[in-house]
């Protein structure tokens, strides 16, 4: 699943070709989505001006005239620029047409992606209303992970997947970071310092910004708004590298699994 990195790599390139661009229509070619993408999606749309790009957590948010487009790549999606007249194809199930001749295409081979509808205060929409801080803004810092983890006994790599705790840090991301940190993610949360909880902020925020520098991580499906894809997983520590040597110690890299999600660590370097 296209974690935090990826879709930030994919709102990059998306923006200097949407914002400030007016919408001619929008094409559902087949509304069944993760949650139906609404009937009247295209009425709604047209002659909207997109006014900027941003993202939440893992999702695309299209700010324009009278309301917010939500988008969710899901499993397997992916958002392309491309020409008005490029014919569509079997997993192509979404189409916003631009008044300049381009449209952007969503491609959703599982079909688990959004594309929803909102207005008024995009904070409050039930998908984004109990959400914790953006891991890469000032809010999340290490005084703030060493108060949300006073007494709770969960295994730290949960709670910093928990997206009511952070937000964006997937299990990808997880893994890398614990590493960095020098945490095992086994280790109950409560029981991290807090020089450890500045530690791991710290690392969190480098993982994903060495991973938005290399355009997110291609493990199968995902590709950036221009079809290429990312590098990240070239410079992984731990993730996917079971009975593999460290790259720090050479002992053999450890699979658990986690809250149904396999975990990779080292055992000397994480403790």
């Amino acid at each position: 699943m296209p974690e935090l990195p990826e879709v930030e790599t994919t709102l990059r390139g998306l923006s200097p070709h949407l914002q400030g661009q007016r919408i001619k229509q929008a094409i559902i070619r087949n509304a069944n989505l993760r949650w139906p993408i609404p009937d009247n999606l295209s009425a709604m749309l047209r002659k909207q001006t997109i006014q900027a790009l941003n993202r939440r957590a893992k999702y695309l948010l299209l700010e324009c005239d009278d309301g917010t487009l939500i988008l969710h790549l899901g499993m397997s999606g992916s958002l392309r620029v491309l020409p008005a007249n490029t014919p569509a194809e079997k997993h192509d199930h979404f189409d916003l047409l631009l008044e300049n001749g381009t449209l952007m295409r969503l491609r959703d081979p599982r079909r688990f992606g959004a594309v929803l509808w909102h207005t008024g205060d995009i904070s409050q929409h039930k998908l984004f209303a109990s959400l914790g801080p953006e891991p890469l803004l000032e809010d999340f810092d290490g005084a703030y992970l060493y108060r949300v983890t006073r007494k709770r006994s969960a295994a730290i790599k949960l709670v910093i997947m928990d997206s009511q705790v952070v937000v964006g840090v997937g299990n990808i991301y997880a893994s890398e970071s614990l590493f960095h940190a020098g945490i095992r993610p086994q280790l109950p949360a409560g029981k991290l310092s807090l020089p450890r909880c500045n530690r791991l902020v710290q690392t969190i925020r480098e993982t994903l910004s060495a991973s938005i520098a290399q355009g997110g991580s291609t493990l199968r499906d995902f590709t950036d708004s221009n079809g290429k894809p990312g590098y990240f997983q070239q410079t992984y520590r731990v993730y996917g590298r079971t009975g593999e040597p460290c790259r720090m110690c050479e002992t053999s890299i450890k699979q658990i699994v986690q809250g149904q999600r396999s975990t990779f660590y080292c055992p000397v370097c994480q403790k």
